[in-house]
């Protein structure tokens, strides 16, 4: 990245990237001390002769004075030279993009920030506000606003990517651009942090930052997500030695292999999703067809065979070929595969979905989504648990709504598989599951190798259910202001991956009870024995350079390679 280097040092290039209005008043600052001092010595040139050599060294500090010149101290550059000016700090602005070229310059050497609390956002005309008005009440719904000197405005939230350097001082956020704040002393510094803490708290919650609020909001056994330092984090001890092992490769690497040229190759197209496999091939579901491609130790490489849905239609008129596939979930030994399109376009909610049989190439059937006579909608579908898809009898799956977590069977209720050429109706059966009054939002969710199930939730929350309920969570994790919108587990159920729109996160789910037994949050319920999660973020310039849907491509594929229930 052409930028790599300009992350290392904030000061490299304060002395000759200054704006162009700081170096025209600092030459006119000297002019004006030139002329001072020529001023003070009136009688120094007139008379025609040299100046007489000073007898002492108290003339020549007195001449010295008289010039008034500047010396910079050696901590000139960390002490602001307002000592009044309240929440001072050095501002900073990254330039040139991703290029070579691109650089941190100084953007106000020192300038004051405030927090306000306001009801206009950036850019919305309020930028001239009086900045003595640090906690001033808006009109009508008002947020925290984050102020810094007249050039940035942004509402505090996790689209700021805000990222800490507790080692230099120093504050990266991303506000129309990626700027940096430097603090003259630790204290300074600290005390921002604990401001911005408790702004994002008010923004993302509504409710004042206080400790009765957090307890409301988190709940008192998971009090070490807001304060990790009096969280066990005794699970992470040996996290890095363990989760971060890469498997042995279970397939050929070919020599002179580009892995990345051919994912390229074999994506060519508009992808939807791929469906993972554990066996030899996976599939990349696009917008005309099923493309088949190899597995590799380290990527996939391109088969050149390719399915459309407009050939060998189980029936005519079928709207596979006239639909968007954005879901698809392999079943029967990866024999099979069912495609799930939504309704309407920009709503995942799909009434029913297609049997797609791969061996063959066709579409073998249309099913629908009903529950007591009533057709209902479903958000996303899942395998009953990781492996399950290789079961060549397999006939069930788990299918997620807005209120709704539940298995469907592909057979009919005496057990027998149904008829699928003269069948008058292919409704799937739900056998099991629990459609919730109001207030979950499900989003996303996925399975254990024992069939235990977790679910990302609007609010952020992270459910866990055991295999045997799915009426009620063995564990609920709060919210962190941001919603789930995909989630994956590890075989063992350990851990926990979520992704949101701004970052990651991490969650150990494994736990010692009472009674010194080791289990999961699937298993039971872990009271005040929870480990702090792990927030994994780019860094704001990173963020910004990236684009708004950098976390969202790390949803295409299964983070812990699902299929194949490893790490």
């Amino acid at each position: 990245m052409g930028g790599a280097n300009s992350r290392e040092n904030l000061e490299i290039s304060d002395s000759d990237e200054e704006y162009d209005e700081e170096q025209s008043q600092e030459e006119e600052e000297d002019e004006e001390t030139y002329h001072e001092a020529k001023d003070a010595t009136p009688d120094r040139f007139s008379s025609g002769r040299k100046p007489k050599s000073p007898s002492s060294l108290d003339e020549v500090e007195a001449k010295l004075k008289a010039l008034k010149l500047k010396y910079p101290s050696s901590s000139s550059q960390l002490q602001p030279q307002n000592p009044n000016l309240k929440n001072a700090v050095k501002l900073y602005l990254h330039i040139g993009g991703n290029t070579p070229k691109a650089k941190w310059i100084t953007s106000e050497k020192r300038t004051c920030y405030f927090f306000i609390k306001s009801s206009k956002l950036e850019g919305d005309g309020n930028e001239n506000k009086d900045e003595d008005e640090e906690e001033s009440e808006g009109e009508g719904d008002s947020w925290w606003v984050l102020k810094v000197g007249a050039k940035v405005r942004v509402m505090v939230g996790s689209e700021m990517q805000l990222k800490t350097f507790g080692d230099q001082l120093r504050v990266d956020f991303v506000a129309r651009g990626v700027w940096a704040m430097k603090f003259f002393s630790s204290e300074d510094y600290r005390d921002f942090v604990t401001k911005y803490q408790d702004c994002l708290f008010e923004n993302t919650y509504g409710y004042e930052a206080t400790e009765a609020n957090r307890i409301k909001v988190y709940g008192k056994d998971f009090m070490g997500w807001v304060k990790p330092e009096i969280a066990d984090d005794s699970m992470w001890e040996d996290a890095e030695d363990g989760i971060l092992k890469s498997p042995e490769p279970a397939t050929p690497l070919r020599e002179n292999q580009d892995l990345r040229e051919e994912f390229e190759e074999a994506a060519n197209g508009g992808i939807q999703s791929l469906a993972l496999g554990a066996l030899d091939n996976s599939f990349l579901v696009g917008d005309t067809g099923i493309q088949v491609v190899k597995n590799f130790s380290h990527g996939i490489h391109g088969k050149g065979v390719f399915v459309n849905y407009d050939n060998g239609s189980y029936r005519s008129g079928s709207s596979l070929a006239r639909s968007v596939q954005k879901k698809a979930l392999l079943l029967r030994a990866e024999t099979n595969m069912v495609l799930m399109s939504p309704m309407k376009e920009g709503k995942p909610h799909s009434t029913g979905l297609h049997q797609f049989d791969i061996e063959t190439g066709k579409i073998v059937t249309e099913w629908k989504f009903e529950k007591d006579g009533t057709d209902i909608t479903m958000r996303d579908i899942s395998n009953d648990s990781k492996g399950a898809q290789l079961d060549p009898s397999g006939s069930t799956f788990l299918g997620l709504d807005d209120n709704r977590l539940c298995r469907w069977d592909m057979r009919d209720r005496n057990g027998m598989v149904q008829n699928l050429a003269t069948a008058s109706a292919s409704v799937l059966n739900w056998t099991q599951g629990h459609q919730f009054s109001r207030g979950t939002n499900f989003q996303c969710f996925a399975t254990t190798g024992d069939g235990s199930i977790v679910v990302g939730s609007l609010d952020g929350k992270i459910r866990l259910y055991s295999s045997s309920s799915m009426r009620q969570a063995k564990t609920a994790f709060p919210g962190l202001g941001s919603p789930v919108t995909h989630v994956d587990v590890t075989f063992d159920g350990k851990w926990i991956l979520g992704t949101t729109d701004t970052y990651m996160i991490l969650i150990c789910t494994f736990f010692t009870d009472k009674d010194g037994r080791t289990k999961t949050g699937f298993s039971g319920r872990m009271g005040n024995r929870i480990a702090a999660p792990r927030l994994l973020k780019l860094t704001p310039l990173d963020a910004h350079l990236a684009g708004s849907d950098s976390y969202r491509r790390r949803e295409a594929g299964a983070p812990f390679g699902c299929n194949c229930g490893q790490v």
